[in-house]
């Protein structure tokens, strides 16, 4: 069995991403429709406006969408606050829209509104607005990302006991139960309940002043905010796809903060490394020939070269992932070993699955969001080559964000054939079970297929705490690695964003989730 030296496959695999890299030099000399607005290097004035430069649009305001990283990066804890919020530096929750809360009852919470809060148009908030937006979050029939990504098929009961004042009961013990509140952002009690929002009023530092599709969105300050004024009057969103465009709109002066870059995109000085909880992994469909036999599942694992891949794309602190969490993360397990580089293997096992009457000839789709990372296209150029090399029929399928989440989230798309799909999952959490019920739980928001005994061992841990609940879903990873297969690690991330001169940030893991702009100060 011959298996190349990684000094050889990493100059094979910069060989071939050379071009694309080129094109991306190039694009770092013209910044295409990204002009200045004149609002940015003010005099720290009522007029100062933050600019701030995303990768991509998002597709939505809506608050129960916020745990779409597109979305998220704009309202979270910007236009809208959770009652409690975590620290992303220590982990620990911190009051915010509740001042305290205590479990009173095996499957009740007691909430303590904090008083004195409005929201954006004026209203009261109080444990009635509380409640509406959990109730609207996690029991109606919106179809809200976090329903799926935090709660799954539970409803929660939810009363205003009076105006400070909130219970919240759930079906079983849950020992997390805050810390799963913190993922819902609370909206005016006026709040549709039958239908999603396009521009949601929160409680939160800014409001939302104008969307204009395809070009911006702006922010304006909330003069009436609970806490400490914000620095800047109005906060400008922009996006651009290419990241030499983004590193150059900070340093030409015309934003203040670039998001998603990469060593390679031009920021110089301007760059700052910080570590996130991000994850990228291939998704299979499991129930669809031939990713529905493990041995082709195992095959793409053996098939792609994470190493080479690491060292050649993301050289600057990303790491070779074993499973879906990171270090930190409750329940990551420290003893799983990453799937080793072997092509030979790889063709072995698709052999024996054709020679048993897999049809591993069907073509398998590799849906991968435009933009949703650095140098992402030439990811899923790459795998695509490295899968196919060992003898598996993929098909590259660049896709926007709208298009992405057909493919991400229940309902799947399935009229198209086996799919391996391309994820970047973040546990903001901190804690695997929003992980593991996410992406491993039968008939859960974001998996494919499920396997009863991994089911029972899932919910066993949920119900666990301390070191009990650590070692339940170190036994969960070590399973699914063993005996489902149901998602290829790739790697654990690190990202780069870039700022202007005359701002001050300090990001964290939490930053190309939430970015709270009430962190952002004018320098000096």
């Amino acid at each position: 069995m011959k298996i190349s030296s990684p000094q050889h496959r990493a100059k094979r695999l910069a060989m071939s991403v050379a071009a694309v890299a080129s094109f991306a030099m190039l694009a770092s000399c013209s910044v295409a429709n990204s002009e200045p607005d004149g609002s940015g290097g003010g005099d720290g004035g009522e007029n100062e406006t933050l600019n701030v430069v995303l990768t991509q649009e998002p597709p939505t305001l809506e608050a129960c969408d916020a745990n779409l990283t597109s979305t998220g990066v704009v309202v979270r804890s910007t236009v809208t606050e959770p009652l409690v919020e975590r620290n992303p530096s220590t982990g620990d929750l911190e009051p915010l829209l509740a001042t305290e809360w205590e479990q009173t009852g095996d499957t009740e919470w007691t909430f303590t509104m904090r008083e004195d809060v409005t929201f954006q148009d004026g209203t009261p908030f109080d444990a009635e607005a509380a409640a509406h937006s959990i109730d609207r979050a996690v029991n109606g029939d919106l179809g809200c990302d976090v329903e799926g990504y935090i709660f799954g098929d539970d409803d929660l009961e939810v009363e205003a006991v009076d105006a400070t004042t909130l219970t919240v009961n759930t079906v079983s013990p849950d020992p997390i139960l805050p810390l799963k509140l913190s993922f819902i952002e609370i909206v005016a009690a006026d709040t549709s309940a039958d239908e999603k929002v396009r521009e949601p009023i929160g409680t939160g530092p800014y409001a939302i002043s104008d969307w204009q599709a395809g070009t911006s969105i702006t922010l304006d300050r909330n003069d009436d905010y609970w806490d400490a004024a914000p620095d800047f009057a109005q906060v400008k969103y922009q996006w651009r796809g290419e990241g030499t465009v983004r590193a150059a709109m900070v340093t030409s002066g015309e934003a203040d903060i670039a998001l998603g870059l990469s060593a390679d995109d031009g920021a110089g000085d301007l760059a700052v490394s910080y570590p996130n909880n991000e994850t990228i992994a291939l998704r299979f469909s499991g129930q669809t020939a031939p990713l529905d036999d493990i041995r082709i599942r195992q095959a793409i694992n053996y098939a792609i070269d994470k190493e080479t891949i690491v060292s050649s794309l993301y050289p600057d602190g990303d790491k070779v992932a074993a499973e879906l969490i990171p270090e930190g993360i409750v329940g990551y397990n420290d003893s799983l070993e990453p799937w080793p580089y072997d092509l030979d293997k790889a063709k072995e096992l698709v052999e024996e699955a054709k020679a048993d009457g897999t049809p591993v000839d069907t073509k398998i789709i590799m849906p991968v969001r435009t933009a949703q990372f650095p140098k992402v296209s030439e990811l899923g150029e790459v795998l695509r080559e490295q899968i196919s090399q060992a003898g598996l029929d993929i098909e590259l399928r660049m896709v926007d964000t709208t298009q992405h989440l057909q493919y991400q989230t229940q309902p799947f798309v399935t009229d198209e054939g086996p799919i391996a799909m391309l994820i970047q999952h973040g546990n903001q959490a901190g804690d695997a079970q929003f992980s593991v019920e996410q992406y491993m739980l039968t008939g859960a928001a974001q998996a494919e297929f499920g396997d009863p005994e991994l089911d029972k061992l899932i919910e066993a841990a949920a119900k666990l705490t301390g070191d009990e609940r650590q070692a339940a879903y170190e036994e969960v990873f070590q399973y699914e690695h063993d005996n489902v297969v149901a998602l290829a690690p790739i790697a654990h991330q690190t990202v780069m964003l870039a700022l202007s001169d005359r701002v001050t940030y300090e990001p964290n893991s939490s930053t190309g989730d939430e970015l709270r702009i009430k962190e952002v100060s004018l320098a000096g």
